[in-house]
């Protein structure tokens, strides 16, 4: 059962949206960070249920910090969605094999995420 989660977006606007559908559609307990070494630190001390990583950070990218916390801890859990904004950036091939556990693209109305965050629940 996905209690926390844990959303690691530099940009605000992108992070407000994500808040409010999550919130709307049954998620209260939303942590966030704006990169990665942020994200990685609020992984340990937040403990979150379910991770949404965007593949462009200022300090890295969501495939690179997917593939460090799933060496870290080594599990199934947290589980992690890798979104993104940019068409150039869809690969969930490579989404895949950092270990994420799905992906989809950034909307407006955040169907897909919703939809993912099913998937995974």
């Amino acid at each position: 059962m996905i209690k926390k989660i844990l959303i690691v977006d530099d940009n605000a606007t992108d992070l407000l949206i994500i808040k409010r559908y999550l919130v709307r559609a049954g998620y209260n307990e939303i942590v966030s960070a704006g990169n990665v070494q942020e994200g990685i630190k609020k992984v340990e001390t937040e403990s979150p249920d379910l991770i949404i990583l965007d593949t462009m950070l200022p300090d890295g990218n969501g495939f690179e910090i997917c593939q460090v916390i799933r060496e870290k801890y080594n599990q199934a859990k947290p589980r992690i969605i890798i979104i993104t904004g940019s068409v150039d950036a869809v690969d969930a091939v490579r989404a895949r094999r950092s270990g994420a556990d799905d992906y989809c693209a950034k909307t407006f109305d955040c169907a897909p995420l919703l939809e993912a965050l099913k998937r995974i629940a």
